[in-house]
This record gives C-alpha cells, structure tokens and sequence, in this order.
C-alpha cells in the first residue's frame, strides 16, 4: 500500500529539461505509483510495480529513464515492451511528450504491420528509447538490425496482458538477449504465477510497489459514449445541447486553438460558450470560471491543463469532445461534474479507431459506458415545441398585452382575417431562424450497408492505402532535426493515422514533405497547423502542384478516348454535311 502523497515532482531528482516539459503539460503532484517508482529506478534499482490502467505508470517510468538519457549517445539506451501496437503508439507518444525539452531526443515505436524498410531507416538513425511489441522486437534482434549495447534499462509494460496474449515465451527471449548490466522495471496490474517466475528469474533484488486498485469516479456520474458516424462532431454536439437538461456544461478537446474555434462556432449557432486554454492569463482564467459559477456562462470548451482545479457545483455535464489519450486525464475531466452530491452526467465522443482507449477508460473508471444514440429530428422538435408553449404562457401569464390585443384586432377586421390565422404568421416568424419542425436526412440503409461491408474488406487486407493520396508540406526540416517518428508520433496524435495510412515522407533541410489521405477533417487540418515539434509550428498546407500519379493517368487515359470519340463524330459528320450537299447539286 502506498502512504499519502507528501512530496512534488520539483522534490525528486528529476532532470531540469523533463521537469519543465511535465510543469508545461501541467502536472503537479505525482500520482501514487509516480511517487513510489521514480526514486527507486532514478537510483538504477530493479522494480516491479503493481497498479491498473489510468494510475499514471508511463510517467512513472518514463520521467525517470528519460532523466538519465545521454543524447550524445545516438543508439537504444531503453526499450519498453507492449502488448499491442496501439500501446506502443501511446507510449512512444508519452516519451516524446515528457522529453519536449530535450533538443535532439528520438524514440521510436516498432510493431507487426509496419512496413520493415521504415523501420529499419529509423533504427538507423539511433533512437535513445524504442517501444516495441514482442514479436517484432523478437525480428530486428534476430536480423541484428536493433543493437542493445547501449541498453541501460528494460521495461515490461502490462506484462500480464502479455502473458494472456501468449507473448511471455517471446519476452523471455528478449530478455535473455539483453546485456546482463541493465536495470529492469516489470509493471502489471496483476501478479500470475508465470509473471513472478519472470520477475524471479531475471530481476535482480526489485523494490516492489502495490497500488491498491478503487473505483475513481462516484456512482453519481452517468458515463456515456457516443461513437462517432455519419454525423459530424458539431452537429452531434449542438443536437445534445438540445435536448439535454444543463445547468453548465464544461466540453473538453486536446489543444489550445480547438478551444477557441469550438467555442466561436458554439457561439455562432445561437449557444453562449468561451474558451479555457493555458494561454490566458491568471486573472482571465478566473474571471470566466467566476463567469460560469455565477450563472452569467453556460459552457467552458478547454483544455486538460486549463481546466485543473475547476470547482464548479452547477456543471452538470462533462463532455469529451476529443477523446483524452491516458485514462487518467479521463478521470480528472468527469470529475468535474457530479459534486456537492448532485447528479452529473459524462458524454464521450469515440471513433471507430478509438475503441481500445474507450475500453481503457471503462477499466480505469470502473464503470461500463452506454452507447447513446443522437437525438433525432422528432425528439428536438418535441423540447422547441414544449419550449415554445411554455413561452407563451409565460408571456400570456406575465405580460400586459393589451396594446397587442387591440393592434391585432384591427387588422384582423381591416384585412378580414381570423385571429387563428394572424397567430399562426406571428409564430412562424417567431420561430424562423430556429424551426420548430426539425428534420434530418437518414442515409440510404442499402448504401450504408454496403459501405460498412467495403469498409470491414478493407480492414481485413494489410494494405489500406487504397484511398487517394494528397501531398502536404511542413515548415520543418533536417534543419530542425525532425525525424519521421516525429511526424508519425504527431499525426497518430492530432489525426488518428496509423504509419500504414500515411504515405511517403521525405525530409529536406528547410520542410517536409508527406502523403495524407484525401479528406482530412478541417479541425485536424488546423489543429496540426498550429502543432509545434522541437519548438517549431508545423504549418502545414497542401501541396497544390502535387497530384497523384495514379490519378494523373486515369484522366489521362480518359480525355484521350474522349478526344478519340470526339474526332470520329466529327469525321462522320463531314461526311453526312459532303453527301448531303452533293445530293442537293444532283451531283453523285
């Protein structure tokens, strides 16, 4: 069991660079497992620590294993084992987040379905830390093309999911061909027998920390998901508001400039919200948290570090907008709502792609979310119609109507027209820019079928680069010492693409140049406009001038056999025109 939390992250001997990248993403005090792991393996000891999903054990390890990097050394000084590449993903992108203000610093995640030549470019290069699963760590050790002389410390990462996805014989494997001087720290959320023979056998005299598991949100929060369609996010969003009872409601999206645009479209669609971001200062901070608690603001739209320490009795509603990428921002963004023994209700948007983080977030929580549906066309019309009347008869009720009476009388027997009708015009005109009869289109069932099947056929094959490609520049370069796990890293981030839907990249000194699918959404698109690697904004714009090759070609066949037909019509018209004037000469 671990003892309260008595000391801060500036308290640990953290190095400076990694401690200003952790106060930068806000972080204040280290969670229970944070507090008991980074003195020990800071110290090089051995370690095995105990604790479930969302407690915070990637920084547990990585700050300190980070504090202890030698850039100037250009080869793996640590490699974390996973069990999914998806975790992998996460963790590398951890690593590269904590290591901000390290100039120079590379990690690189490897896995099954990633194509071997981009990996094998990227080892080269010298990664100080690689984030691998099992299988293919297991092959670059075997071709050689993963050296581990300079390896300082392995760590095993939910060693208990892999020992359920029957990976251990592979992780001992590795294990047995790691350097013998190294520290190891083995994290799981459970003890099995097989995981304390590994931990025996090949950990030398580890500290051992449990963090006792709890349920981390109150029964008085209503977790929801919505997995996100056909219908784009915004309008997803403002049907919700809608028809839900909020009192306030704080929506939460992953950067700075989402806040803003988010909450500038929530205001031009009729609903009065504002932006929380960590550019604002102090007193602006207060002051629209004070906004909010006095009633005089409904929605905050912010971010995680923004919106740290928000005491609000009346939020009602949590809602992710984007979903958080470690369960326990989760946690803190819920717990927002449902205080001082109120009801709250969480809503959280989910893609398709983002299945594992939801389930994630169901363990960390310890509460399984439901599936809502959107609000449809009838039930929104129902709340307008409903909020209508009651506004009638609060103004009938309330209101000295006498003047209107008398005014609406006149023309009614001026134009002979029934009170009826001259009510029914007002209410129209009432109710012109928000219509009380609301309807939206359903998509044609057998088309979506049909796409859902192309879609399933298209997941089964390795290769989904079917979709066409458009080429991107990015104001970053060798110059900036950007490298392609930098990129992938940031586009896994900000846009949810794997390696595999991303096309060829190519570094020049002063920008870069990459292959997206065709349709990247308009907040993505601008979210990775403002993104900063090394300190540098991306600035990405489509390459106008670059079409693919594939598609050249297609119009290019196609406008020759139109050109072709064109000139057969002509030629027989000629020909029609000759014989026609002959026949009027009489000439044959």
């Amino acid at each position: 069991m671990s003892s309260p939390i008595t000391i801060s992250f500036k308290q640990m001997a953290i190095a400076k660079p990694v401690l200003q990248a952790i106060e930068a993403i806000g972080y204040e005090l280290p969670t229970p497992i944070q507090e008991a792991s980074i003195p020990p393996l800071l110290g090089g000891q051995d370690l095995i620590g105990m604790a479930q999903t969302g407690t915070g054990k990637t920084a547990a390890f990585a700050l300190p294993l980070l504090s202890s990097i030698k850039l100037s050394v250009k080869s793996p000084q640590v490699l974390v084992l996973t069990p999914t590449r998806e975790l992998a993903i996460q963790v590398a992108e951890a690593f590269q987040k904590y290591a901000a203000k390290l100039s120079g610093f590379h990690v690189l995640p490897i896995y099954g379905g990633q194509e071997y030549a981009t990996q094998l470019r990227q080892l080269k290069r010298g990664p100080h830390v690689v984030v691998g699963t099992p299988g293919r760590v297991m092959d670059h050790l075997r071709r050689k093309t993963l050296k581990l002389e300079s390896l300082k410390c392995l760590v095993l990462d939910e060693a208990d999911e892999m020992l359920r996805m029957g990976f251990i014989e592979d992780v001992e494997w590795i294990l047995e061909h790691t350097p013998e001087n190294h520290q190891t720290a083995l994290f799981s959320a459970t003890m099995p027998t097989a995981i304390r023979k590994v931990a025996r056998k090949y950990l030398k005299d580890p500290c051992e920390v449990k963090i006792a598991s709890k349920a981390s949100t109150g029964e008085n929060i209503d977790q929801h998901f919505w997995m996100v369609g056909g219908t784009n996010k915004l309008d997803a969003l403002t049907r919700i508001l809608e028809v839900e009872s909020i009192d306030a409601m704080l929506i939460f999206v992953r950067t700075k400039t989402a806040t803003v645009e988010l909450a500038e479209k929530l205001e031009a669609r009729g609903y009065p919200a504002s932006a929380l971001n960590g550019d604002m200062s102090q007193q602006i901070r207060e002051r629209t948290i004070d906004r909010l608690r006095n009633k005089k603001l409904d929605i905050l739209v912010a971010t995680d570090v923004a919106a740290r320490g928000i005491d609000v009795s009346r939020i009602s509603h949590v809602l992710n907008y984007d979903i958080p990428h470690d369960s326990e921002a989760y946690i803190h963004r819920i717990g927002r709502t449902g205080r001082a023994g109120r009801q709250g209700k969480a809503i959280l948007f989910v893609a398709p792609r983002e299945k594992r983080l939801l389930h994630t977030m169901e363990k960390a929580s310890g509460q399984s979310l439901t599936r809502m549906e959107l609000p449809t066309g009838e039930s929104i019309s129902k709340q307008r119609i409903d909020q209508f009347k009651q506004v009638l008869s609060e103004t009938i009720n309330n209101q000295d109507l006498s003047f209107f009476d008398e005014l609406l009388a006149e023309y009614s027997h001026e134009h002979d027209i029934a009170p009826e009708d001259i009510a029914a015009a007002l209410a129209y005109l009432h109710q012109k820019k928000r219509p009380l009869k609301v309807q939206f289109s359903k998509p044609n069932k057998d088309k979506s079928n049909q796409k859902n099947k192309q879609d399933k056929s298209k997941q089964d094959k390795p290769n989904l680069r079917k979709a066409r490609m458009v080429r991107y520049k990015i104001a970053v370069g060798k110059k900036h010492k950007i490298t392609v796990s930098d990129i992938i890293g940031i586009l896994a981030r900000e846009a949810g693409l794997n390696a595999k839907h991303i096309g060829e990249i190519d570094i020049s000194e002063q920008s870069t140049s990459l292959e997206l699918p065709e349709g990247i959404p308009k907040e993505v698109y601008e979210s990775l406009r403002h993104e900063k690697v090394h300190g540098h904004k991306l600035n990405i714009t489509q390459d106008k001038s670059a079409v693919s090759t594939k598609h050249k070609h297609k119009h290019s066949k196609r406008d020759e056999n139109g050109v072709k037909k064109r000139k057969k019509k002509q030629v027989k018209a000629n020909k029609n025109k000759k014989s026609a004037k002959r026949k009027k000469s009489g000439t044959v």
